[in-house]
């Protein structure tokens, strides 16, 4: 395969590299994803995140083990415990679907070379299209409010709600940008603040808990954030603590925005009920571990419910940014989103 090179993914010498998202800020170094087993691994340690993201560089590693040599059957396999990696973020069983197909095909291992490399350039264009749609609707001089992280460490191009962000900037429309430090394992305040940083967007961080606070004294002019599902009937599966910004600025009066490429659709469920959320490890939430060292501040004992995302209702959406353009609440009653064909 073509060298290539992203934010977070590299392929160099036919090998599948990750930035390590869970040294950022601090280090920035790259780590080999060259078996099913490290890339697993990658992804669930959030070394590797971000929906889009997670697809990709599944995609990537199939083509790659076809390119030197694996069977036919061993790479179906393979496709088939990659895509149990990430229970909630459908981005990655709609590419591997797409690889699915490949593999299929006669010619299965350019076809795979080749469907892996579509899939990343139609992100890149996928973002910026988000990004147009989304910096039309930014105000001038806006306060705008994220959370997690959806930039380019998430995806392949300039991401989806930061991107928008990043791109209104541009424009001279964005004054500042609230950052939610985001629980657990603060990719908000890893990761945002450091490409908000690289970018040179003004913004300052807060604690997930300070929302509704600056939220009450009118200094949030519109909320941001991406999605890992979107249902038929609309709902969103994002990062914990999503759901409690859109009952925020419901009560506020503030747009709440979601921006996400079509990859993340899923007409197939029809509701946030139907979307499974994945239970992370509770050492997250009682502690710290870093290069540091390990530090522990709740008991040894304590009973831990830590899920990864939770399900922001349609109701209290504003808007879905999409690759296609804005789509409507009236749109999404009216059914659009189990109609859509990816």
């Amino acid at each position: 395969m073509q060298p290539l090179q992203t934010t977070s993914l590299r392929v160099a010498n036919n090998r599948l590299f990750i930035l390590d998202q869970q040294a950022l800020p601090q280090e920035k170094h790259w780590l080999p994803a060259s078996t099913v087993e490290e890339l697993v691994g990658h992804i669930h340690a959030l070394r590797v995140r971000g929906a889009p993201l997670i697809g990709l560089s599944a995609s990537l590693l199939l083509a790659l083990l076809a390119e030197q040599g694996a069977a036919r059957s061993r790479l179906a396999q393979a496709l088939e415990t990659l895509r149990a990696a990430r229970p909630t973020a459908v981005n990655l069983m709609n590419n591997l679907e797409r690889m699915k197909q490949a593999l299929a095909q006669e010619n299965w291992v350019a076809a795979l070379a080749n469907e892996a490399l579509r899939l990343v350039e139609e992100d890149k264009r996928l973002c910026d299209d988000i990004a147009q749609a989304g910096a039309a609707l930014v105000k001038p001089g806006s306060r705008l409010l994220t959370h997690c992280n959806t930039g380019g460490l998430a995806t392949a191009g300039t991401g989806t709600a930061l991107g928008v962000i990043a791109l209104a900037h541009q424009q001279g429309k964005v004054a500042t940008v609230w950052v939610d430090e985001t629980r657990p394992l603060l990719q908000g305040g890893r990761l945002t603040a450091w490409e908000l940083g690289e970018l040179g967007v003004p913004y300052q961080l807060i604690t997930d808990s300070m929302a509704a606070s600056i939220m009450a004294k009118g200094q949030v002019d519109a909320v941001w954030v991406g999605a890992d599902r979107i249902a038929a009937n609309g709902d969103v599966a994002n990062k914990i603590g999503t759901y409690s910004l859109a009952v925020l600025a419901k009560f506020h009066g503030v747009p709440f925005y979601v921006a996400a490429p079509q990859t993340t659709l899923d007409p197939g469920c029809p509701n946030g009920e139907a979307i499974p959320i994945e239970q992370r490890a509770g050492a997250e939430v009682t502690g710290v571990a870093g290069s540091f060292g390990c530090v522990q501040w709740a008991p040894e004992d304590a009973r831990v419910y830590n899920p990864a995302f939770d399900v922001t209702p349609a109701s209290l959406i504003s808007g879905w940014v999409l690759d296609s353009g804005v789509v409507t609440p009236p749109e999404v009653a009216a059914g659009v989103f189990a109609k859509s064909i990816l």
